[in-house]
C-alpha cells in the first residue's frame, strides 16, 4: 500500500465507528433513564403505533370500569333506600293491622291514619329526593351505563323505576279494561296516562307493541310494554296492567288526589275496539287505598300494603340483578386490561437486564475506538522517518 498523507484512512474508519458506538450508547442511556424501549418513531416504528393502539383501549377500558363502579354506586343507593321503604312499609303494615281490630276507638284510628300518611309522604320525599352526582336515583327513564375500549362498545341499561306512595297503590286510582273484538291494524294506538302505544308488526322502539298471533297475545304484549317487562319500552310507575282475560286486558291507573279521581285514557284502532269507544273514555277513580280512618279501609289497605312490599322486593331483585351484571362487566374489563398492560408492556418496556450489557459493550468499545483513532492519527508520523 502506497504511503499518502492526504487522507488517513484508518482515522475516518475509526470515527466512524466510533460515531456509531457512542449512538449505540446515547439510545441504550436513553432506554435505561425512561425505562422505555421506544423513546421516538425512530426506535420502532410499527411497535409505537402497535403500543399506543394499546394504550388508547387501556384507558377506554379503565373508564369504562369507573363508568360501571358509579352505575353499581348508584344502583346502591337505590337499593338501601327501597330497604328503607320496605322497612316503612313494614310499619304500615302494623298500623293498618291494628286499624282493622275492632278494640280500636275513632279516635285511635286518627292517630294510626296520621303516621300512616307521615309514611307515605317519607315514601315520596325518598323517591323524590334520592340522588346519585345530582341525577336522581328513581327514575322511569333507564339509565345507559357505556362500556368502551376506544373501538367497540356497548351500553348496559338500568332501570330503578319511580317511587312515590302512588306508584306503590298507596291513593286513588281509576280503572277499566280494554276489549278487543279483533287484531288491531299497524299503527293503530292506544294512549294510558298520558303515555302513546302503538301496534306494529315487531316492536323495536319504545312506543311500540308487538300484534300477536292472537287477541290474549297482543294484550299480553301490552301488559308488558306498560310494565316495561318487554325489554323495549320503559315502565310507567303509575299504570298498572292487570291479568288478560279473554280479549281483555284490566288497566288500574294510579293517581294522587282523593277518592273519585278521574283519568283519561284513549284508544284509536281500526274497527277492533271492544270496552272502549274509538277515542276518548274517563275512567273514575275507586276508593283511596291510603287511609286507615276505618276497620273497613284500614282491611282493605292492608293487602295494597302487602301488594306494596312484594312490588319493593320485585324492585330490589331487579335493582340486585343489574347489580351483579355491572360487577361482572367490571371483572371482564379489568382482565382485559390487565392483558393488554402486559402486551403494552411487552412492546414498550426495556429489558433493563439486556440494556445494561450493552451499555457495558458500547462503554468498552467506546474506549477501545478511541485508542484505534489515536492509533491511527499516529501511523502518519512513519512518513516523517523518510525524510530524515
Amino acid at each position: 500500500m502506497a504511503l499518502s498523507i492526504l487522507n488517513n484512512i484508518p482515522s475516518l474508519m475509526a470515527q466512524n465507528q466510533l460515531a456509531i458506538t457512542n449512538q449505540s450508547l446515547q439510545q441504550t442511556l436513553f432506554r435505561l433513564s425512561s425505562g422505555s424501549r421506544i423513546n421516538s418513531g425512530a426506535d420502532d416504528a410499527a411497535g409505537l403505533a402497535i403500543a399506543d393502539g394499546l394504550r388508547a383501549n387501556i384507558s377506554a377500558l379503565t373508564q369504562s370500569a369507573r363508568n360501571a363502579s358509579d352505575g353499581v354506586g348508584a344502583l346502591q343507593v337505590a337499593d338501601g333506600a327501597l330497604a328503607q321503604v320496605t322497612s316503612l312499609l313494614n310499619r304500615a303494615v302494623t298500623l293498618a293491622t291494628e286499624s282493622a281490630t275492632g278494640t280500636v276507638g275513632d279516635s285511635q284510628r286518627v292517630a294510626l291514619n296520621s303516621e300512616f300518611t307521615a309514611i307515605k309522604a317519607e315514601i315520596d320525599r325518598i323517591g323524590t329526593n334520592t340522588t346519585f352526582n345530582g341525577t336522581a336515583v328513581f327514575s322511569a327513564t333507564p339509565t345507559s351505563i357505556y362500556l368502551s375500549d376506544g373501538g367497540l362498545s356497548s351500553t348496559v341499561s338500568v332501570t330503578t323505576k319511580a317511587l312515590s306512595s302512588t306508584g306503590l297503590g298507596l291513593g286513588a286510582y281509576a280503572s277499566g279494561a280494554l276489549a278487543l273484538t279483533g287484531l288491531p291494524t299497524a299503527n293503530d294506538t292506544v294512549t294510558i296516562n298520558g303515555t302513546a302505544y302503538k301496534f306494529v308488526a315487531a316492536a323495536s322502539a319504545a312506543g311500540e307493541v308487538t300484534i300477536g298471533s292472537d287477541v290474549a297475545s297482543t294484550l299480553a304484549n301490552l301488559k308488558a310494554a306498560i310494565n316495561g317487562t318487554d325489554g323495549i319500552n320503559t315502565a310507567n310507575a303509575d299504570v298498572v296492567a292487570g291479568d288478560v282475560s279473554g280479549g281483555s286486558l284490566t288497566i288500574t291507573a294510579k293517581v294522587a288526589g282523593a277518592a273519585g279521581d278521574n283519568i283519561t285514557l284513549a284508544a284509536s284502532l281500526t274497527g277492533n275496539v271492544g270496552g272502549w269507544v274509538d277515542g276518548a273514555a274517563t275512567l273514575t277513580g275507586g276508593a283511596d287505598n291510603g287511609d286507615l280512618s276505618t276497620a273497613a279501609t284500614a282491611q282493605a289497605a292492608l293487602t295494597v300494603i302487602n301488594n306494596a312490599i312484594a312490588d319493593v322486593a320485585s324492585r330490589r331483585g331487579d335493582i340486585g340483578a343489574s347489580i351483579n351484571r355491572l360487577q361482572a362487566a367490571v371483572n371482564v374489563i379489568k382482565n382485559q386490561t390487565q392483558n393488554l398492560s402486559a402486551a403494552e408492556d411487552g412492546i414498550r418496556a426495556a429489558d433493563v437486564g439486556q440494556e445494561v450489557a450493552n451499555m457495558a459493550k458500547y462503554q468498552i468499545l467506546t474506549q477501545t475506538g478511541i485508542a484505534a483513532l489515536a492509533q491511527a492519527n499516529s501511523m502518519q508520523q512513519s512518513v516523517l522517518k523518510l525524510l530524515q
